[in-house]
């Protein structure tokens, strides 16, 4: 494996302005500060080294943001007709795109992807993800189904809107974490409070300068950045919330989804797997060899569908094996923001503990 030991970030004047500005939460359609004061610090993944602080948001900034997605579910969005709610959904794709020379290097400088991963494949698909949502704003009609009942009576069901949804994304894919949980949450005709992941917040704060910008009425979408036992433990056990989607791990979505009995709010919980890959014997080896090894170190190894384990025929075995590991040794290994980089850096220590483990 070839190691790179260039660690100086390749950041344009406009994204290191914005890395080390002051960051605020989304909250009503207002920037804020937490409402203790509290910051947190983002790493850069590939030095360990402090590049920002956000605010570390708690129980009260929770309340703050539900009431301002509460406000605006039953008030200027419920208003709002689908088609119109579609339009701003497309338009936000439209400035996701063209803000990519600013997501992608933020999104590589605070999670360690490489660059190419973020302008080329996570950035788009983030505004492709809005895009297909808002197609859909206009499809869920709220059809009813009546029920037959006795006597005089007529019963009906109809489709309406959750309500709030708290939303709590992980750090591997930060935008396309957040354009699946938000996307289909507003296409729906919800509001929404987004917890980004404490390792990986600058690229959600960016994005909410884009949905100011958009025009979405305020209180629609609502970002508090913070700690998972503060400020995701407060979203998950919230009365005023009425959905919770987690994406993460196994033990934190058991903790979500008890949290949740207490108003029994609908839970959506995307929790940890593992991947088999399976080598059969009539297998196309170099292909075979070249796909296993993408599915292993895609994003340093941190996705959900990462192939974690081989099922290889053993007549092929001893070969596959030689090849993998043949292919690993070529990976280009350094910063995200490097462009020469194939492989970036784990998100954090705490990560690379686990993964040693």
């Amino acid at each position: 494996m070839t190691v790179h030991v260039d660690i100086t970030p390749h950041l344009d004047p406009k994204v290191d302005d914005f890395v080390r500005g002051r960051h605020q939460m989304m909250i009503g359609g207002k920037r804020v500060p937490s409402l203790s004061g509290r910051t947190l610090d983002v790493l850069d993944p590939s030095t360990g080294r402090v590049i920002a602080a956000v605010p570390a948001g708690e129980q009260a900034d929770v309340d703050a943001a539900v009431a301002a997605a509460r406000a605006a579910f039953e008030g200027p969005w419920a208003r709002m007709v689908p088609a119109e709610q579609a339009k701003l959904m497309w338009g936000l794709a439209d400035l996701i795109e063209q803000h990519r020379d600013m997501l992608a290097p933020i999104n590589s400088y605070e999670s360690g992807k490489p660059i190419g991963n973020s302008r080329d494949g996570e950035v788009p698909f983030t505004a492709e993800t809005f895009r297909y949502y808002a197609g859909w704003a206009t499809k869920l009609n709220g059809e009813s189904m009546t029920i037959n009942a006795p006597g005089d009576w007529h019963a009906y069901t109809r489709r309406e809107p959750v309500g709030v949804c708290g939303q709590i994304i992980p750090w591997n894919f930060p935008l396309v974490m957040l354009a699946w949980k938000m996307a289909p949450a507003l296409a729906a005709g919800c509001t929404v409070v987004l917890k980004p992941a404490e390792q990986t917040p600058l690229g959600a704060l960016y994005f909410a300068d884009l949905v100011a910008e958009a025009g979405f009425p305020a209180g629609v979408i609502n970002i508090v950045t913070g700690f998972g036992e503060t400020a995701g433990a407060a979203m998950a056990g919230h009365p005023d919330i009425d959905k919770i989607a987690f994406t993460g791990s196994t033990e934190v979505g058991r903790s979500i989804a008890r949290a949740a009995t207490g108003n029994l709010k609908k839970v959506s919980l995307e929790l940890g797997g593992k991947a088999p890959i399976i080598i059969l014997a009539d297998a196309d080896l170099d292909s075979a060899v070249e796909g296993a090894a993408s599915a292993a170190f895609f994003n340093a190894g941190q996705s959900c569908g990462a192939g974690t384990r081989l099922f290889v025929h053993r007549r092929l075995y001893d070969r596959f094996i030689a090849d993998v590991a043949a292919r690993a040794q070529t990976l280009r290994l350094g910063p995200g923001l490097d462009p020469a980089s194939e492989l970036g850096p784990v998100v954090s220590a705490q990560q690379l503990d686990r993964i040693t483990r």
